[in-house]
């Protein structure tokens, strides 16, 4: 199929005001028992987007992506790809669907040529061609048997077997694990030109933020079952999360008196005690500002603070008036930064905790075989 007819396919199968969406999902929750998987998920992914998908294992990616694909029942809210209702219209949607889960699971005896030509099978077309060229492009041996190759190799027939029949819609989770760099680099490539030469929508479920920073248009934030933000991945970066960064003086931390220049210490105590005391009343000073998260506080040998901050810049500015400072940077965070600011507590409050099912936890489909 070519990049047009898959465009003209896609113009016709949308329905209603989800039209330009491939994803929707609103208030989607499944749960586990005592155990929450996730709470109130809504998403919209655009037709013809790369959108991230990001968080630690066992935040609710996985769970999320099985409830999409009609491979779990979702314990209440509803999930549709191109209007096509996840549970209801599941064989339908699984046609225009290719899907790579964070782990594969195949028959070893088989050769990839003959797993992956029982795998078009599923799609009543012939698919050789397009096998034989994924296979090249991604270096893989299409005659040597599935027992027999590294977890690399595998997950490049998983590949093959996401694309091989053309979808509209390519779902991967966790999709580098087990790669080598140059097939990492093949496997982006490839990607990109579904997308930008084929109209392909991608939903790219990831850890690495490196990955998403360089193949997403936007990203949603999954934390503990909950999305906690969706955004573009520049606008998350000029985000009003900012990096402080403090270089101190010779005093550090002021004393608390009026004149504001004794410094706070242990009386007769070497330096490294001073240092190790001046640490100390820092990050009691800090930690106890709201919006401060990811603090750092130098030991004895260092003299660097740094954090991430959101909040009140006037409370920021009387804090760091409490410090003996020799110089202040406030620069824009990475985008790893930004994703932790999203899971660290605040420096002056408790982590959440909660009964959570792991994505681990939750059994996939049967091995070997795609309904």
């Amino acid at each position: 199929m070519t990049g047009a007819d898959r465009s003209d396919a896609t113009a016709r199968d949308g329905h209603g005001g989800e039209h330009e969406s491939a994803i929707v999902t609103r208030h989607l929750t499944k749960r586990y028992g005592k155990a929450r998987g996730i709470t109130d998920v809504d998403l919209v992914v655009k037709r013809g987007e790369i959108f991230g998908f990001v968080g630690p294992n066992g935040a609710g990616k996985s769970t999320t992506i099985r409830c999409l694909l009609g491979l779990i029942r979702p314990t209440s809210g509803s999930a549709s790809i191109f209007g096509l209702d996840s549970m209801r219209d599941r064989v339908r949607i699984l046609e225009n669907v290719g899907y790579l889960p964070s782990e594969v699971f195949y028959y070893e005896g088989m050769r990839a040529r003959d797993l992956l030509a029982y795998a078009a099978s599923f799609y009543h077309r012939d698919c050789s061609a397009r096998i034989i060229e994924l296979a090249q492009r991604l270096d893989l041996n299409l005659d040597q048997k599935i027992e027999d190759m590294s977890l690399g190799n595998r997950k490049k027939v998983g590949i093959v077997q996401g694309l091989l029949h053309s979808p509209k819609l390519v779902i991967l989770d966790e999709p580098t694990s087990g790669l080598d760099p140059l097939a990492q680099r093949a496997f982006f490539d490839l990607i990109r030109e579904e997308n930008r030469e084929h109209g392909v929508t991608v939903l790219f479920s990831s850890h690495i933020l490196s990955e998403v920073q360089r193949m997403c248009d936007r990203v949603a934030i999954i934390r503990e079952g909950r999305i906690v933000a969706v955004k573009d991945v520049a606008e998350l970066r000029r985000s009003s999360v900012k990096r402080v960064s403090l270089v101190l003086g010779g005093c550090g931390a002021r004393a608390d008196g009026d004149d504001g220049t004794r410094s706070v210490g242990v009386p007769g105590a070497s330096r490294d005690e001073h240092a190790d005391a001046v640490s100390a009343r820092i990050e009691e000073m800090l930690s106890g500002l709201p919006g401060v998260r990811s603090l750092t506080v130098g030991d004895s040998s260092s003299e660097d603070v740094s954090f991430l901050f959101e909040g009140d810049c006037n409370a920021l500015l009387d804090t760091l008036a409490g410090l003996d400072l020799a110089d202040v940077s406030i620069t824009e965070p990475t985008l790893e930064e930004v994703f932790m600011h999203y899971y660290q507590p605040d420096a002056s409050g408790e982590s959440e905790s909660s009964g959570v099912a792991s994505d681990a936890d939750v059994s996939t489909a049967p091995r070997g075989k795609r309904d």
